[in-house]
């Protein structure tokens, strides 16, 4: 505690950081508070309430899956191969962040809606996005992938690349190459990456609201219920959505620290 105060700057940084993290913590914790423990119990027990959070967490936890099949050995090579088009590639990957979430779930309605292309070649299949769970999936994808590529890209760039080539002169094939040395090395950034990705689908609306209203994921309920019935029918959802994320987050934080403990 007396390394914050040891100087005025270290101490002008603690009253400056206490503020944000004030603004922060106080409409989380006024939310919380305002709903009694019985209130948030029957709204857990809700049938509704309690399917839509499992729904988000379930999607969420798909869409990662997806961007890790295919986003680290995307960000794979962009750490490590110079390409024509690489700048190009790192913009696009970077666009879904900008890009207003309403306006990406209108482009992904263009692209996987019901009339279009790919929409009528995935329902030969009996696959459909509009107003369906794999639509939930690619909104949260769509709007999230981002932090899942830079955070494994960081990783992997971290690496020492001579470390790869000294395994393949050792009689390792690229795959074991890359399985054996460059991914664990990176993997603490590619898990860090994926909670992130995880973490922001959870909290995704714009995109699935326009894409699948239904069935409806957490955020969506809480705006349908506030709209509908206003603050106070609302507030319970909430409270016990941000208890539920904060609880995770800090078995997450917990589990991360004895795993650096450990190392």
């Amino acid at each position: 505690m007396r390394a914050l105060f040891a100087d005025r700057m270290r101490a002008a940084f603690v009253v400056l950081g206490s503020l944000l993290i004030l603004f922060v913590a106080w409409p989380l914790l006024r939310t919380i508070t305002a709903t009694g423990p019985a209130v948030l119990w029957q709204t857990l027990l809700d049938e509704e309430v309690r399917g839509s959070i499992l729904l988000t967490f379930q999607a969420s936890f798909i869409a990662t899956g997806l961007a890790f099949v295919c986003g680290v050995p995307l960000a794979y090579l962009l750490a490590w191969v110079d390409f024509p088009g690489k700048r190009l590639v790192e913009g696009v990957i970077d666009v879904p962040i900008v890009v207003p979430h309403s306006a990406a779930g209108i482009a992904l309605l263009m692209v996987f809606g019901r009339r279009t292309l790919l929409g009528q070649a995935f329902s030969i299949f009996g696959l459909k996005f509009v107003s369906a769970f794999p639509g939930i999936v690619i909104a949260m994808l769509f709007v999230s992938l981002s932090f899942l590529v830079n955070a494994a890209r960081e990783g992997f760039e971290a690496v020492d690349p001579r470390l790869e080539r000294v395994a393949r002169t050792l009689g390792a094939s690229p795959w074991r190459a890359f399985w054996g040395v460059s991914f664990p090395l990176a993997w603490r950034s590619i898990l860090s990456g994926m909670i992130l990705m995880w973490a922001r689908g959870l909290s995704e609306f714009g995109a699935v609201i326009i894409l699948a209203y239904h069935p409806m994921v957490a955020p969506v309920l809480l705006y349908e219920r506030f709209e509908s019935f206003g603050l106070r029918y609302s507030r319970p959802v909430a409270a016990l959505m941000i208890l539920i994320c904060l609880a995770t987050f800090v078995v997450l934080r917990l589990t991360a620290g004895r795993k650096r403990g450990r190392a």
